[in-house]
């Protein structure tokens, strides 16, 4: 079954709310945003829309061959079957997102989501352009094999996307209780985002908290976040943005011993060194 790709369609919608809380920024003297920041950010969301659309056929492809050995059947006519899905994709991506914050190959990728040091609804837009190339969709792949329509798969991961929007931003501070409870926030998704050492890598939800709550991995906003990396990329250069810890990741291989270093440097955590030049988050917080 093919579904529409509303991330495209929400583009006009993206456009108008960042010019609002531009707007927002200006009114109450705020500094939302800075021009060069927000032009790479835009940059990077427009990259991973092309790049998206170049491997999204072999990602169905995939999915769609794994779909005839499914299990069962869940059918995307039924609303219960959309509502499995929508729980069966947000787990997913919980561990996916928890994944590339714990093992540096995956956040090669997703590290660029990371990499503006403000918090507004264009950094929501930072998105990667290896992601795909890189395998992140195999943290959905068992799916299809339970019985989920490739098709629905995906729109409901755009779903996913467009609620994740919204909570970029400083503009709101807090839901209502019952709300921040279940739901990812502009609050909760602050810290994600911050690079104080009580914030790193925490709250890794895509639209529910519940699954950060459940797994240990939940910090509530406690101070306003320093955003960004705990080194910064020092460029708004989107090309450097896009690539710059593959980069990283290639000098530090040229700088391993042994086997072991090796896969260390891939699989291990962000910023493990076999010389202690670099720690990685567990490794600081053991040392402080």
């Amino acid at each position: 079954m093919q579904f529409p790709n509303i991330l495209l369609d929400a583009v006009p919608g993206f456009i108008i709310l960042i010019i609002i809380e531009v707007v927002y920024g200006v009114k109450t003297q705020r500094e939302l945003y800075n021009i060069k920041d927000a032009s790479t950010s835009i940059a990077l969301g427009l990259g991973y829309l092309v790049t998206g659309l170049l491997t999204k056929a072999v990602i169905v492809l995939v999915y769609t061959w794994l779909y005839k050995y499914r299990l069962f059947t869940i059918p995307f006519t039924a609303w219960w079957g959309w509502l499995l899905c929508f729980f069966a994709d947000d787990f997913s991506y919980y561990w996916f997102h928890r994944a590339s914050h714990h093992v540096r190959y995956f956040w090669a990728s997703h590290v660029v989501h990371h990499t503006s040091e403000y918090y507004n609804l264009a950094a929501a837009l930072r998105q990667t352009w290896t992601g795909n190339l890189s395998g992140a969709f195999v943290f959905w792949i068992w799916m299809p094999l339970a019985g989920f329509e490739p098709g629905m798969i995906l729109l409901m991961q755009s779903v996913s996307l467009l609620y994740q929007f919204w909570i970029h931003t400083e503009a709101l501070q807090k839901m209502p209780r019952w709300y921040e409870f279940i739901f990812n926030t502009p609050s909760h998704h602050r810290v994600h985002h911050g690079s104080d050492l009580l914030y790193l890598d925490k709250n890794h939800a895509g639209t529910l908290i519940i699954w950060d709550r459940m797994f240990g991995s939940f910090q509530a906003e406690e101070f306003r976040p320093k955003y960004g990396l705990t080194k910064n990329v020092q460029t708004f250069n989107p090309v450097k943005v896009a690539f710059h810890e593959w980069m990283n990741m290639g000098k530090d291989l040229k700088r391993a011993r042994t086997f072991k270093d090796y896969i260390n440097y891939i699989f291990n955590a962000p910023g493990w060194s076999h010389d202690g030049s670099s720690k990685t988050t567990r490794q600081i917080r053991k040392g402080k």
